[in-house]
């Protein structure tokens, strides 16, 4: 069944890239080119909903995100299934409505876009450590080429070589910005290795103390630059993901936002929780059931340390 969710979920992803046989621009990841790449960085996040109408509701009451329908005709009174998301005006991502779609399950999630120096190299390295491609690369025009793909356990993402460059780093995300990306997988060390092979990824352990027992939160960075998290899945049963963390300024502000959460038609999944070694965390779902995590964050220290979990 999981396996059958993620291919479900991965063909609603090729709506980004909309029919084969039509040559799509999709615009580029940032308003103005960097001519960065930053391989092994999580640059971008699209969520796939079942409720475009609510979804954007529910984020713009919550963080102030903007929706904006990109308007590129295909013809024949067919317009691309695309969403631009914006915060404080920044691009951060983008939004698929899944009615639009031939689906007959719900999938509804949010999907991570890899940064890769050479996707073909990148795909090619997947493929044969036993993952999955769903759509291969596939050019966009400004925003470069894509691949649809699943690593060797199942977690969905989707690769990207940018054509005109990736978002630069910041040592300073706004609140309600996207703050940090982790893998929650079946196995740790068999992850690292896999993701080691498509991005330049040093890794090292953080031991982070939980009540009757230690817990190793493994860190995967490129030029001493912290990019993701990997861990293994909290939640019996559930199938490898990636999960995204947005940031929160503070304990009341997460109070806030959690307290408003089920009158916009969102659901609580996790509530706010303190950690051991500091600051509070909560996984939310927006209308359509796609879940996201809220992380509270200093603002004087964004420069990742430790597990993000600081007050």
């Amino acid at each position: 069944m999981n396996r059958l969710r993620t291919l479900i979920a991965a063909l609603a992803v090729l709506a980004i890239a909309s029919c084969s046989s039509t040559a799509i621009n999709m615009p580029a990841l940032t308003d103005t080119p960097t001519d960065a790449r930053l391989p092994g960085k999580i640059v971008w996040h699209d969520l796939v909903t079942d409720t475009p109408e609510a979804s954007q509701h529910f984020f713009n009451e919550l963080f102030g995100w903007e929706f904006e329908q990109l308007g590129l005709d295909l013809g024949f009174f067919r317009t691309v299934n695309y969403t631009l998301i914006r915060h404080n005006g920044q691009l951060i991502g983008g939004m698929v409505d899944q009615t639009r779609l031939d689906a007959r399950a719900d999938i509804s999630q949010w999907v991570v876009l890899l940064s890769v120096e050479d996707i073909e190299a990148a795909t090619l390295a997947l493929q044969n450590a036993g993952g999955t491609i769903f759509k291969p690369p596939t050019d966009l025009a400004d925003r470069g080429t894509i691949a649809i793909v699943a690593d060797p356990q199942g977690a969905l993402l989707t690769l990207i070589e940018t054509r005109t460059g990736d978002p630069l780093d910041s040592d300073d995300t706004s609140v309600g910005n996207f703050l940090w990306n982790e893998l929650w997988t079946n196995d740790v060390d068999k992850a690292t290795a896999f993701y080691q092979t498509i991005a330049p990824y040093q890794a090292e352990n953080r031991q982070l103390k939980k009540p009757h027992s230690d817990h190793t939160y493994r860190l995967l960075s490129t030029n001493a630059k912290p990019r993701v998290g990997i861990l293994p899945n909290p939640v019996e049963g559930l199938a490898p993901l990636w999960v995204s963390y947005i940031r929160v300024k503070d304990s009341a502000a997460l109070d806030s936002i959690v307290a408003r959460v089920e009158a916009l038609g969102g659901s609580l999944l996790l509530a706010p929780q303190d950690r051991p070694s500091g600051g509070r965390v909560a996984l939310i779902a927006d209308p359509s059931g796609a879940g996201i995590a809220l992380q509270t964050w200093p603002k004087a220290s964004l420069q990742l340390t430790q597990e993000p979990n600081h007050e």
